[in-house]
């Protein structure tokens, strides 16, 4: 078959089957899942190779396991590295100058459309990232590239937007869900921050995308994944009042590891330090800290044992968990490509830890379960950053089968989140969206919003005058009943205001005046590129019933009504709510 399009096209009889029946996005739900397994097997085991060959490690160990590392490999490799990915980043730039779209904002604004170039791109740096001992995470790098190829599978079947939306959540749940060994995990990772929200129709191939992902996974990784948990001891009424007190620490904790990475990379752009030498730095600076402890590199996969962190003196685990933390703001500070979750688990688990031994230093007599309390640790600090409580409360519940402690686990990340949503307003991911100037604060679908924009809304049919007319001859002009509103414009053409007619012929108006003398809402203007959201807002704050739109140097080019936007708004919501509601 011949196409013009820029991706590869299923045969139009195919898509016609596939767009007809319900049960065909189930069978494309467990390609994608093995397609997700497959990644998350083969960018680890990628990982791995890189650090047995550049820290000369045993095949199959773990870096953040070991007890020490080479001195000089471990300063020489990590800044080398880092030294290279900002190589490879100025060229990219050259080469490919738009920035890459990730699972959520792809979901958000673009109908689950993403690029498998860009995505394969990102993967790439995130495995180079990680292999070279930068303190980021492989999640990030796994939901990208399993999404995108998700995202490349729908368009070839010019799946709906709706379900081409589902089919990049399916990605994020098998490559979850594989990398955890929790398949509720990753279908709830999907629904709470890659779709936005669940759905009957929905639930099908996202769960069944999940369990193909976890399966897959486990059958090529010949290493453990996902968390592993020593005995949990019983929990206790109380135990849930003292898990919401570590939820608050956690929000708090996850909020400044937040603005930590802000402030790293604000910081470095101020130095006007050399692009390709941040990164550098900052593998410097993680390599320094990985010749005190070696848990401070990578994800941190091998160090997350519980038994061997509970065992740990209690310096010991505070030194961890802070150097654990700067070294993960540096790394994305600096550069480095990858993400938080697991890292966030490690420190977690180790903050939990601590908060456990505080809390029997406090209140002696306690005697709190370490390993329990480093569950919950775990759950609500990945909870403020990453986002998603239930995510985080099926992995606890997939790694210890406890439905008490998950109990636990639930109230502390329940409290974490609502404190950092109240607190900070964004996840790590929504967060760094808001960096780069958009608004978006989940997967929530609003590109049809920004579709519905002022300019295309708007009537061109509109009449100006002079603003320096007398009212007199604006009355000869435009009788009673003849317009609504007039725009008026200066003598060059630049808008002045809105005369409205009505006003314009009461009694009480003297007509020898200038016509500017009742021109309304002269600095309140639309602009043709607003959606239709922020429209209504300044419908709203000007209590204006219709305004003009501008553009450029205030050259006015058409009229728009509240009652119209209104309308228009209330017409694509119901469309949207019969489309989804159709396919359930």
């Amino acid at each position: 078959m011949t196409t013009t399009s820029s991706y590869l096209e299923a045969p139009r009889r195919l898509r016609a089957f596939v767009r007809a029946h319900e049960t065909s996005l189930v069978v494309l739900a467990v390609l994608i899942g093995a397609i997700g397994g497959l990644v998350v097997a083969v960018m680890s085991s990628l990982v791995t190779v890189l650090h047995s060959v550049l820290f000369n490690l045993p095949p199959g160990d773990r870096l953040s396991s070991q007890p020490s590392i080479d001195p000089v490999r471990a300063l020489v490799v990590p800044t080398i590295g880092g030294l290279l990915l900002g190589f490879a980043f100025l060229l990219l730039l050259r080469v490919r100058p738009a920035r890459e779209i990730d699972p959520i904002e792809a979901n958000a604004l673009y109908g689950g459309r993403m690029s498998f170039r860009g995505s394969m791109i990102v993967a790439l740096q995130t495995i180079w990232s990680s292999g070279v001992g930068g303190s980021v995470g492989l999640e990030a790098g796994y939901t990208q590239l399993s999404s995108g190829l998700a995202a490349s599978l729908g368009r070839g079947f010019h799946l709906r937007r709706n379900d081409q939306r589902i089919m990049v959540g399916c990605g994020a749940a098998a490559a979850i869900a594989g990398a955890f060994s929790a398949p509720l995990a990753g279908a709830f990772y999907a629904f709470e921050l890659v779709i936005g929200g669940y759905t009957p129709a929905s639930l099908t191939p996202v769960g069944v995308a999940a369990v193909t992902g976890y399966f897959v996974a486990h059958a090529f990784e010949p290493l453990p994944l996902g968390v592993g948990v020593g005995t949990v001891g019983d929990v206790l009424g109380r135990d849930l009042a003292i898990a919401a007190l570590l939820g608050m620490v956690a929000a708090l904790t996850g909020i400044a590891i937040m603005r930590g990475v802000t402030l790293c990379e604000a910081l470095l752009t101020k130095s006007r330090l050399w692009p390709p030498l941040r990164p550098a730095l900052g593998g410097l600076a993680v390599g320094a800290m990985a010749l005190l402890t070696p848990q401070v590199m990578s994800s941190g996969h091998g160090a997350l044992r519980f038994a061997g962190i509970v065992a740990m003196p209690l310096a010991f685990i505070a030194g961890v968990f802070a150097l654990k933390a700067v070294a993960s703001i540096i790394s994305l500070g600096s550069g480095f490509r990858g993400g938080l979750f697991f890292a966030t688990l490690f420190m977690g688990a180790l903050g939990g830890r601590l908060f456990a031994a505080g809390v029997d230093i406090v209140w002696p007599g306690l005697n709190l379960d370490p390993n329990a309390y480093a569950v919950i640790g775990m759950s609500a600090l990945s909870a403020s950053v990453i986002g998603g409580p239930l995510t985080m409360s099926f992995i606890a519940l997939e790694s210890t089968g406890n439905l008490w402690l998950t109990t636990a686990v639930l109230v502390a990340v329940i409290i974490s989140t609502t404190i950092t949503r109240e607190l900070f307003g964004y996840s790590f991911a929504t967060w760094r969206l808001h960096l780069r100037g958009e608004t978006i604060r989940s997967a929530a679908d609003i590109g049809w919003i920004r579709d519905l924009t002022v300019g295309k809304m708007m009537r061109q049919d509109m009449t100006t005058v002079n603003a320096a007319m007398p009212i007199e001859a604006f009355r000869e002009e435009f009788p009673p009943g003849s317009k609504t509103q007039v725009v008026a414009v200066d003598g060059e053409g630049h808008y002045a205001g809105l005369a409205l007619v009505a006003e314009a012929h009461a009694p009480d108006i003297e007509a020898d005046k200038g016509l500017a003398a009742i021109l309304r809402y002269a600095d309140v203007v639309l602009h043709p590129g607003m959606n239709v959201q922020e429209a209504i807002a300044v419908f709203d704050a000007a209590e204006a019933e219709s305004l003009a739109v501008v553009e450029g140097d205030r050259r006015p080019i058409g009229l728009l009504t509240e009652a119209h936007a209104m309308r228009r708004y209330a017409e694509e919501s119901e469309q949207r709510r019969r489309e989804v509601i159709g396919e359930i």
